[in-house]
Order: C-alpha cells, then sequence, then structure tokens
C-alpha cells in the first residue's frame, strides 16, 4: 500500500493528516471525544463521486477534518454519493445519521444491527442493558452505577435511525470503478460488516480486526449471547481467505488481515483457558473471574479500572463463559438473577 497526502492537507499535525493509501482510497482519522483517541474514516473516489466509509462522531472538532479533507478532493458533505457503516457505534455511526438527515447523503449499514437501533431511544439511560447484564454477571454495585449514569453533552441530541438500505453479506458496491464487497463479521456488533476491495488487495475492517487492541464483544443495545462465538468465526473467515492488507477503524494500516486474524484467535483461545481454569478454581460469576485476572498491558485489578472499564471487562469474561457453556467445556446454573458456572 502506498501513502502520500492530499497537496493542500493540513501540516500542523501528522497524526491528522490524510493518507492516500490506495489509487482510490484516503484514510482520514477523526478525532473522538473519547478515551480513545482517534477513528479512521474512508473516502473512496469513484468516477460518479465520493463514498465514505465510517464518518465518525457527529461532533465539531471530528466533523471538520472530514470537511477539509473532502475539500481537497473539491467536494463537500453535500456532495458525498453515499456513507458506508461498518456497525451503529457512536463513533462510526452518530455523524452519519446527521449527514443523512442534513445533506440527505444516502446511508448503508448492516442489516443485524437493526435489533440495536431500533432498540435504541435517544433519552434512554447510556448503559440501560449493560446494568442488566452486569446484575446477571454478580456485579450489583457497578451495575447501579451505571444506571445513575447520564449521557455526557457530546452524546446529546444524535437519533440513531435506520438506515435507507440494509447491507446484506455479500453484497458488492459499485462505487464509480471501484468494487466493494461486504463481509459480515458479527461479534464486536451484531451487524459488523467489512468492506473488500479485491482489486486493491485490502479490506476495511472497522472494528471488527484491529492492529493494537482487542474489539470489545457484543457492546451494544440489544446483543448476541454467543457473540464471541460469532465473532471467532468471522475472524477465520480472514485466515482461510487470501491475505488482504488491513485498513482499520483505529490506528494505522497494517499488512496482512490474516496474521492479525490469527493473533485475535490466539489471545481468545488464551483467554478461554485463564478463564476456564479460575472457573474450575471455584469462582463462578464474572464478576468474580474478572476480578481475579489482570487487565492491559499495565496487568492491572479490576477495581482500579474505573467504571467504565471495570464494566468492559466484565463482559467480557461473560462472553467468554457463555462460549465455555456452549461448548460443553462448563455449564451455568441461574441462581437469585446470577449466572454461576462450573466446570463439567
Amino acid at each position: 500500500m502506498s501513502a502520500h497526502t492530499p497537496a493542500d492537507a493540513s501540516p500542523e499535525d501528522e497524526r491528522w493528516r490524510p493518507e492516500q493509501v490506495t489509487a482510490n482510497l484516503v484514510r482520514v482519522p477523526l478525532a473522538l471525544p473519547i478515551e480513545l483517541e482517534s477513528v479512521n474514516c474512508y473516502l473512496v473516489l469513484g468516477d460518479d463521486g465520493i463514498t465514505v466509509v465510517d464518518p465518525g462522531w457527529a461532533w465539531t472538532d471530528g466533523e471538520q477534518p472530514l470537511v477539509r479533507a473532502l475539500a481537497s478532493f473539491g467536494a463537500g458533505p453535500p456532495d458525498v454519493r453515499r456513507i458506508l457503516a461498518t456497525h451503529q457505534h457512536w463513533d462510526h455511526y452518530s455523524l452519519a445519521c446527521r449527514w443523512r438527515r442534513e445533506h440527505g447523503t444516502h446511508l448503508a449499514l448492516g442489516r443485524e444491527e437493526r435489533h440495536s437501533i431500533e432498540d435504541y431511544t435517544v433519552d434512554a439511560p447510556p448503559f440501560l442493558h449493560q446494568a442488566e447484564l452486569l446484575r446477571a454477571c454478580g456485579a450489583p454495585d457497578l451495575a447501579r452505577e451505571m444506571d445513575a449514569r447520564i449521557r455526557p453533552p457530546h452524546e446529546r441530541g444524535v437519533d440513531f435511525g435506520s438506515p435507507d438500505h440494509w447491507i446484506r453479506d455479500g453484497e458488492r458496491f459499485d462505487l464509480g470503478g471501484v468494487d466493494l464487497t461486504a463481509v459480515h463479521t458479527p461479534g464486536h456488533t451484531r451487524g459488523h460488516v467489512t468492506f473488500v476491495d479485491e482489486v486493491a488487495g485490502v479490506a476495511l475492517t472497522g472494528d471488527h480486526i484491529l492492529p493494537r487492541i482487542t474489539p470489545s464483544i457484543a457492546f451494544e443495545n440489544v446483543a448476541d449471547p454467543l457473540a464471541l462465538v460469532r465473532y471467532l468465526e468471522s475472524l477465520r473467515l480472514f485466515v482461510e481467505r487470501p491475505d488482504l492488507g488491513m485498513l482499520p477503524a483505529h490506528g494505522l494500516p497494517q499488512p496482512s488481515t490474516a496474521a492479525r486474524a490469527a493473533e485475535l484467535i490466539a489471545h481468545h483461545d488464551e483467554r478461554l483457558a485463564v478463564i476456564e481454569s479460575h472457573v474450575a478454581g471455584g469462582l463462578t460469576t464474572a464478576h468474580q473471574v474478572a476480578a481475579a485476572m489482570p487487565w492491559t498491558r499495565h496487568a492491572r485489578q479490576l477495581d482500579q479500572l474505573g467504571a467504565l472499564h471495570a464494566m468492559t471487562a466484565i463482559l467480557e469474561v461473560a462472553s467468554h463463559l457463555q462460549y465455555l457453556d456452549h461448548v460443553g467445556r462448563t455449564t451455568s446454573t441461574t441462581r437469585a438473577g446470577v449466572a454461576h458456572h462450573e466446570t463439567k
């Protein structure tokens, strides 16, 4: 993959400079109002206009770099022909919804995202479903803390409506001389899709395959209880198919989807073994297991993570326990609303 930037891109900070990664694909890093610093938006430069993949968060500091990048190609938001979104999380879908409303931009999203989209209510507590899951994981105190949270200013006023088009697995998009094929890759969310450019030999992997971090599993309103099963199956698609260059939603482009997919599978295999050993040692709930494990590369304990990251850690363990139940390595019973697991 080659790398050069449009001639009039702002030189203020190399991190935010658009990068032309193929003859027809431009990576545009966009700032985020959350701990995760940035998201990669991709411009597809077709003969019939520009398609935007994952336009980022609906807030000014993220939108303006995208507007500037479009301007460097002689276009503006009203000129965007269509938006393709890999999934319905805020950092990928919220500006897409706003541009659809303000400019009439055609918007497409994976069809299995309809479960969470239909459930979304603009005024609902932000972690309503996650709090319910935390109670089932044996973490009622953290559930109460998440229940009490309100939406921060950067999450208000955005209505996550349905797209103009629900994307099907295997669907091909002719974007004016550039063909992208949608591959359904559930796990991070139910309807997550990646987009493959076979001619250029690259995949826009969204949050499915990331170069430095492991994506959260089933962090959405209406999650698949077997999300980790689906995720590992989706990763194997990229191990088994001809290798592609990786254009991720977070981090820099990488040379191999297959190599990183294999690393992520190995990571989850290791996690499954560790979690199973804790259950064999007598820990029965996702909360108990998460509290016994180190987190992040700094090996922090669960109570050192802060509420939001503690929540995602516990829910990650829960997804692994559901996988172990599914494959018959553990079994579970529910008592007083809490799932308890034991080895067979």
